[in-house]
């Protein structure tokens, strides 16, 4: 997996070392995600991990996990993903 938008990206200036190296793992170990329903599926998971680790993820480090992931989906699942992602961002909206 390409991580150099990684790299010097200000979204993760103040991110503290642990949530990093969990990023940094999330990423090296979940390269299979090629579809929306797989991605949602490993989003859920790390999720899942990092909260019994006592982690919480901010809506930018949330987008960062998802656009590792995007990666290696085909153009076409990318935009399915955005739309789904958009739609979810639209049920919250109305929720509060």
């Amino acid at each position: 997996m390409n991580l150099d938008f990684l790299k010097g990206n200000p979204a993760l200036n103040d991110i503290s070392p642990e949530k990093l190296q969990f990023l940094m793992d999330f990423a090296s170990n979940n390269t299979d995600a090629k579809d929306a329903k797989s991605m949602a599926s490993t989003v859920m998971n790390a999720a899942n991990n990092a909260k019994q680790n006592g982690m919480t993820f901010s809506n930018t480090e949330t987008t960062l996990l998802i656009e590792l992931l995007k990666q290696n989906m085909s153009e076409a699942e990318r935009a399915k993903t955005d739309k789904m992602l958009q739609m979810m961002q639209m049920l919250q909206k109305r929720k509060k």
